[in-house]
């Protein structure tokens, strides 16, 4: 191609995890995928943006077919033989090309994509653990340059993290009257009223799963559910209907649960599968397994958003990191790395999920307002400071005879309360506007994107009930990660009630359901930031009524009473 003449691909630059160390060149003769995704098609439909999109009522909104999405989101066929050309040239292998997800996934060898690209592959030693990494940008030839966006795979280093905690994560905890105890999730469920005459039937629930190998760290190929224990929990613990359970391996080993300790992601997994599936039996739960690396983040959120056999209507997501700061380049403080061009290719594959009507549901985070920094400045975590997801924050619930007394911000202290705070990457979006989001807490106090949008249960001093993987009693678990999977329960249960997908639901709840629908919390921060009467950035709008959501969302008394009769 025009004699191989290359040019640095846009939002690509990294440069090694603070800390870490080269140790040599990256073994050239090592095979690997790496996923190319590519610009939206020159001749893509247009749709209605999806901030108006999302303001009709769930029932009356215009469903758009899967083919629409495509040729609006979808790439061209030539865009997509460009780069298989490209592969060619390189010895690189097709293994997928996608229209839908806008992507082709290659085959090679290290050497081979580092010539591909005109990048230097090392081999690095950091605390989290070895990885194969690049310094730098990733260049693509000039036929390639904006038609190429992005990139993944060449470095693999570790993204993402859990939010899950167990009791002994929490520091201090005080609270006086009512009852101080875990809860079941399906006592959880009765106390946030979900409607019980629905069950979330004829709904998919996503479940992100992550695992695979860390160069060095013990147990962190790990991660998984034990059907037969969760199978035991739904039926004999919980006591509902067995729902129906389906594995998606994007990358990585899929299903392995190993013991929970270390780096093992299995706790999470378990915590997720439990949640969803005793708050919405009657949903289909699809887990879709990935690795904690860029390439594993972008890729199974393309694949959750373009899956039509499983057709998902809520996807829930436990994990997370630090989002990268506008005034520190592409490293967060922490010291991990969300490229430029992958959060806009999560993003854009958000929008494309707002199209097809898929609600979003994101941990905000474990460690409050620091978000696991260092730095002493304030944090928000990405995925859920995107502008196209809702972030799900944290609360601790206090409950007497079957009701809830008090409910407050979940704070125990450094390492142990619920996330939040102003996006330092997203601009304030029109739905939060007139809302009162307040100034960052950094310095310069700029207004962004405020998160959480919604709230719920995540202080594990009160937490959930959940069987664990190696049998015996039930583990007290709690943090964001479970907030994110009870709402997906409850958007399940509504979806049914409803008839039709609540879908991205940020518009209609700030727009028209921002007083009088969610349990508004006012009391209690979470390090820079208060909660107050409204949206703050706490715990957003408030946790959840599920009665008033069915109402607001068109499916009241008289509607079911409609469809029963049908």
């Amino acid at each position: 191609m025009n004699g191989d003449k290359k040019v640095a691909l846009s939002g690509s630059n990294r440069l090694p995890l603070p800390g870490a160390q080269a140790i040599g060149d990256a073994d050239a003769s090592r095979v690997i995928t790496v996923s190319v995704y590519v610009r939206k098609s020159p001749d893509a439909r247009s749709l209605p943006p999806i901030n108006r999109y999302a303001l009709t009522l769930p029932a009356r909104r215009r469903q758009i077919s899967a083919a629409e999405i495509e040729s609006a989101h979808g790439a061209s066929p030539q865009d997509l033989d460009a780069v298989a050309k490209f592969a060619r040239e390189h010895n690189l292998e097709v293994v997928e090309s996608s229209a839908a997800k806008r992507s082709v996934r290659l085959k090679g060898t290290v050497g081979d994509f580092a010539n591909a690209f005109a990048v230097k592959l090392q081999q690095f030693s950091h605390a989290t653990g070895e990885y194969r990494g690049r310094t730098g940008h990733i260049h693509v030839p000039t036929e390639l340059h904006g038609v190429v966006r992005g990139v993944f795979g060449l470095d693999n280093r570790r993204l993402g993290r859990s939010y899950l905690k167990t009791r002994h994560d929490a520091v201090f905890f005080r609270a006086s009257g009512g009852q101080l105890k875990p809860f079941l999730p399906t006592a959880l469920a009765n106390l946030y009223n979900f409607p019980p005459q629905l069950d979330g039937t004829g709904e998919c629930i996503a479940i992100l799963a992550f695992n695979g190998a860390t160069m060095g760290v013990p147990g962190s190929g790990k991660g998984g559910y034990d059907l037969a224990t969760v199978q035991n929990y739904f039926k004999n613990t919980v006591k509902v209907k067995v729902p129906e359970i389906v594995n998606v391996v994007v990358h990585g080993p899929g299903n392995v649960p190993g013991n929970g300790k270390g780096d093992d992601s299995t706790g999470e997994i378990m915590l997720d599968v439990q949640v969803a599936g005793a708050t919405a039996p009657g949903a289909k739960l699809v887990v879709y397994f990935t690795e904690f690396t860029e390439q594993g983040w972008v890729d199974v959120i393309s694949t959750v958003v373009n899956d039509t056999t499983n057709n998902p209507s809520v996807l829930s997501c436990s994990y997370g990191n630090a989002e990268t700061s506008s005034d520190s380049g592409n490293i967060n403080r922490r010291g991990s790395i969300w490229t430029r061009s992958a959060i806009e290719q999560v993003n854009t594959s958000f929008e494309a999920a707002a199209h097809r009507n898929l609600t979003i549901l994101c941990a905000a985070g474990d460690d409050g307002s620091n978000d696991d920094g260092r730095d002493g400045l304030a944090h928000t975590d990405f995925p859920a400071s995107s502008p196209n997801v809702t972030g799900c924050g944290g609360t601790r619930v206090v409950a007497s005879q079957g009701a809830i007394v008090r409910e407050r911000v979940w704070n125990d202290g450094p390492g142990s309360a619920g996330g939040g705070g102003i996006s330092d990457l997203f601009p304030l979006p029109t739905y939060q506007t007139g809302h009162g989001i307040p100034p960052s807490a950094n310095p310069g106090h700029h207004i962004g994107r405020g998160v959480p949008d919604v709230s719920g249960l995540a202080d594990p001093e009160t937490g959930v009930l959940i069987a664990d993987i190696g049998g015996g009693p039930l583990t007290q678990i709690g943090g964001t990660s479970a907030t994110a999977p009870l709402w997906a329960g409850l958007i399940a249960r509504l979806n049914q009630g409803i008839g039709a997908p609540v879908g991205f639901m940020n518009p209609l709840l700030y727009g028209r359901f921002s007083s009088g629908v969610l349990r508004d919390i006012v009391r209690g921060n979470n390090g820079a930031y208060r909660a107050g009467p409204g949206w703050d950035a706490c715990t957003g709008l408030g946790s959840p009524n599920g009665g008033k959501l069915l109402q607001a969302f068109g499916g009241g008394p008289a509607h079911l009473a409609r469809r029963a009769r049908r």
